[in-house]
């Protein structure tokens, strides 16, 4: 096999000689190779050249006066320019010790005198020729130890990248596992031992069923935490929160310039839930069209991003939610009958909070902890007896999402101290007959109320037997007017703006109002 071949023309060459006829025969036996030429008639000027331009190889004599050739030598294997440069030594001694000494000084070969100028061009060559190879090799040995440091950094990022992940698992495990699901009624504790089996089983698909508010996502996330898919990420998506033009691409992503829009590529759910689990809630409102392909992801791993040609593979989990009734919808033919069979292999039913009445004291007592620190109290505000009996007397149709809420504005209206009956507010949705909103007129400006005299009116009204809840007054306002802002909520409850502001975005959680715009802006409407 023929060694490579380098192409050395131009090269750089330093001629060391003090006579100068060598140096006038040597200069036109390499010039005319296509060299670039150098000379010098002593070590030390030899030395100071090199400083200023490295040559690519050197031909230095060995008797020259002040410092002789093997000094000049070691001199220059001194000096970083030219410590890996080929130096071929000029002599006319040809004893074995002389050229030992050149080699021992860092010669790599030697001419004598007088020159061959085809022994001239063939030892020059081919030092040229290793000195390029040997320097190749020695830059690419220097990207390889680059690169062994750069993957031993990324490892080792890795490894604390998956140490920290082993980490949030667990404190996730803490918050989303067996202890995070409050209770000890019948009805819960038979949901624990289907998440218990679904934990066990990290393949199975599962469709999680119940009112809204019962707790669905909290289920999903017991489920994922607490098996073998933990270390893996959790991700959800609201299939009725996002527009039906984007669920393909939020699911499967897209690639640049696929769609009007598209200016970047965009990973989907399924890969950013690789080896985890994908939560689509409110399943019951994925588009028909894209039903098919979602079974299609279920039954194979496989999905295609819109634009792309190649199939790609994601191991996925899916745990999905309704809280719709699939029989009436599959009959209607808005959801595919396989795929509800797919996503049901395994069904859990949530019960309502009224049909768990008996958890409601313990649900209390973990909100009222979780909002105390929340929001800064010191300790625990504590809840009367009296407080928690009204809690269990009322019916709760947003079932533990509403409880959170009461309980979080309780703990404001008490201001810290004791929860008391009257620091319970529960809405009564009633039926709504609500007409398209008409066209709103301009916002009032609100009007300033003096502290004391609120305090004052709201005593008065807290009195009224027959007092509604300011939910309640809140939603016949947009009944009546089309709209609602801080200010006319400030104006109609004689209240401040924090409160004002606590009260719609509470409605608009519920779902009763929509809001349009933002910050001082912002109007509320009435939901379709």
């Amino acid at each position: 096999m023929s060694e490579p071949q380098v192409n050395t023309a131009g090269a750089r060459i330093l001629i060391v000689d003090d006579v100068p006829a060598n140096l006038r025969i040597l200069s036109e036996a390499l010039e005319s190779q296509g060299y670039r030429i150098q000379a010098a008639t002593d070590g030390e000027t030899a030395i100071k050249l090199v400083a200023a331009s490295a040559p690519d190889l050197i031909l230095l004599d060995v008797m020259m006066p002040g410092i002789d050739g093997y000094e000049t030598c070691r001199r220059l294997k001194r000096l970083p320019e030219t410590q890996h440069t080929p130096i071929i030594f000029i002599t006319a001694r040809t004893e074995t010790e002389d050229v030992v000494a050149g080699f021992e000084a860092g010669g790599v070969d030697y001419l004598t005198k007088p020159f061959s100028e085809a022994e001239v061009h063939a030892r020059v060559s081919t030092h040229l020729q290793i000195g390029c190879l040997t320097q190749a090799l020695r830059d690419r040995n220097h990207e390889l130890e680059n690169e062994i440091r750069k993957r031993e950094k990324a490892e080792k990022e890795t490894s604390q990248i998956n140490r920290q992940l082993e980490i949030v698992s667990e404190q996730q495990s803490d918050r989303w596992g067996f202890d995070g699901i409050i209770g000890q009624s019948p009805q819960l504790e038979s949901v624990l031992k289907q998440v218990q089996i679904l934990q066990q089983a990290d393949k199975t698909s599962a469709l999680i069923t119940g009112e809204s508010g019962t707790g669905k996502e909290m289920v999903a996330r017991a489920i994922h935490y607490g098996g073998s898919r933990a270390k893996g990420p959790f991700v959800a998506m609201n299939c009725s929160a996002i527009p039906t033009e984007l669920v393909e691409s939020t699911l499967f992503g897209h690639l640049k310039g696929s769609f009007t829009g598209a200016t970047g590529a965009k990973l989907g759910l399924f890969e950013m839930a690789h080896n985890g689990t994908l939560f689509l809630d409110e399943i019951g409102e994925m588009p028909l069209d894209l039903q098919a392909k979602l079974l299609r992801v279920l039954e194979s791993g496989a999905f295609t991003p819109i634009g792309a040609t190649e199939e790609r593979q994601s191991n996925v989990r899916i745990v999905a939610a309704t809280n719709i009734n699939f029989t009436q919808n599959i009959e209607a033919g808005s959801f595919r009958e396989d795929l509800y069979y797919r996503l049901a292999r395994f069904v859990i039913e949530l019960p309502t909070l009224q049909e768990r009445s008996e958890d409601i004291p313990l649900l209390a007592g973990h909100f009222v902890q979780y909002f105390s620190a929340e929001l800064g109290f010191p300790k625990n505000v504590p809840i009367t007896q009296e407080a928690i009996e009204r809690l269990k007397t009322h019916s709760f149709p947003g079932n533990i999402r509403e409880l959170k809420n009461i309980i979080e504005r309780a703990i404001l209206e008490s201001g810290g101290t004791m929860i008391q009956p009257e620091h319970l507010h529960f809405i009564h949705v009633r039926q709504r007959t609500i007409n398209p909103a008409p066209i709103a007129a301009p916002a009032k400006p609100a009007i300033p109320v003096d502290s004391e005299a609120l305090l004052n009116k709201r005593a008065q009204r807290a009195n009224e037997s027959d007092l509604e809840s300011d939910e309640s007054r809140i939603l016949e306002y947009v009944r009546e007017h089309g709209m609602i802002n801080n200010g006319d909520c400030r104006e109609l409850l004689e209240i401040d703006r924090h409160r004002a502001n606590y009260l719609l975005k509470k409605l608009n959680q519920y779902g009763l109002l929509a809001i349009e715009g933002s910050g001082r802006w912002a109007i509320y409407r009435a939901t379709a």
